[in-house]
C-alpha cells in the first residue's frame, strides 16, 4: 500500500497520522447537533479546524446517529453545498459524508474531493455515481440502518465478518470501474456494534490490513466511550484522544475527530517519541 494518497490536487502522506475534522451541519448529530447548522458558524468552525491542523474536513448534512430520521436530498444539499464551497477556498481537501448519489455528485461538483459513505455505496445509484466521479471513497461497515443498527447487533466474529463484507464491497467497486487505489475502509465503530464488538474490533484493528486499503477510524466522543467511563459526549475528549492514538498504532491512517487540536497534539508527541527511538536504534 502506497503512503501517498491522492485527493484531487492534494496528497496525504499516510506514513503518518492524518486527522479528518468532523463538521456536522445537522440539527441532531449525537455530539454537535445544532452547533453548526448555521452556515456562518460552520464556516468559522472549518477555519478553526484548519488552523488546528486538520488534514481534511468531513462535511455531513444528515445525522447517522442511532435512531436518526432520514432527510431529503434537497435539504441535505442546502446544508452542505455552501460550506463545501467555502472550505475549498481554505486550501484543504473536503470530504462529503453522504449516502445519496445526487448529493455525492453535487458535492464533488462544488469542490469535495472525497466521498465518505456510511452505507458503502449500497444505496440506489451510489455505486454508479462514485464510478463516474472517480474520487477517493471511504466505504464504511454498518449492520442495519441508523434506525435499526443498535437492535441486538450480532456477529459470528466481528472482525472476520466485516473483512468479508469489505471484500464483497471492494469487488463490487472494482467491477463498476472504481480502482481499488481510490478506496478507504472504515470498520464503523458504533454502527451496529455492541460495546464488546467495538472493543474487540479496536484490539484487532491490524487484521484489517489484509485488505491492503487505508483505514479510517472514527471513535470520537462515541457511546462506546460513554458506556466505559460513564460520561456525557462533551466530557469524552481525553478518552477520544487515547483511542485515536491506539487506532493509529494499530494501523489506522485517517483519524476522524471532533477535537482536532487535542488529537493532533497527542499524535505529534507520539510521533516525536517514535522518531527519537528509531533514530537512536539506527545510530547506536
Amino acid at each position: 500500500m502506497k503512503s501517498d494518497f491522492k485527493l484531487g490536487r492534494y496528497t496525504l502522506d499516510l506514513s503518518k497520522p492524518q486527522i479528518m475534522g468532523i463538521l456536522n451541519v445537522t440539527q441532531d448529530s449525537f455530539s454537535d447537533g445544532g452547533l453548526f447548522v448555521d452556515s456562518d458558524k460552520a464556516k468559522q468552525q472549518a477555519k478553526l479546524m484548519v488552523e488546528e491542523g486538520a488534514s481534511i474536513i468531513d462535511v455531513g448534512g444528515e445525522s447517522t446517529r442511532p435512531g436518526a430520521k432520514p432527510i431529503s436530498a434537497d435539504e441535505e444539499l442546502a446544508r452542505v453545498i455552501p460550506v463545501i464551497e467555502y472550505i475549498t477556498q481554505l486550501n484543504i481537501p473536503v470530504s462529503i459524508d453522504t449516502n445519496k448519489a445526487s448529493v455525492m455528485e453535487a458535492a464533488v461538483k462544488a469542490g469535495a474531493s472525497m466521498i465518505n459513505d456510511v452505507c458503502a455505496l449500497q444505496n440506489p445509484g451510489a455505486l454508479e455515481a462514485a464510478s463516474k466521479l472517480q474520487v477517493p471513497i471511504c466505504l464504511m461497515h454498518m449492520q442495519g440502518s441508523p434506525q435499526t443498527m443498535q437492535d441486538k447487533p450480532h456477529y459470528d466474529d466481528v472482525v472476520v465478518d466485516i473483512i468479508q463484507f469489505f471484500k464483497q464491497r471492494i469487488e463490487a467497486c472494482t467491477a463498476t470501474g472504481i480502482d481499488a487505489s481510490l478506496l478507504v475502509l472504515d470498520p464503523g465503530f458504533g454502527f451496529g456494534k455492541t460495546l464488546e464488538h467495538n472493543l474487540n474490533m479496536l484490539s484487532r484493528l491490524q487484521e484489517f490490513n489484509v485488505l491492503n486499503c487505508p483505514l479510517l477510524v472514527g471513535m470520537s466522543r462515541k457511546s462506546m466511550i460513554g458506556q466505559t467511563i460513564n460520561k456525557p459526549a462533551d466530557k469524552r475528549v481525553s478518552a477520544s484522544v487515547a483511542l485515536a492514538i491506539l487506532a493509529w498504532q494499530k494501523g489506522a491512517s485517517l483519524i476522524r475527530v471532533h477535537d482536532v487540536q487535542q488529537t493532533k497534539d497527542a499524535l505529534d508527541m507520539v510521533m516525536a517519541v517514535n522518531s527519537s527511538t528509531n533514530s537512536f536504534e539506527s545510530n547506536p
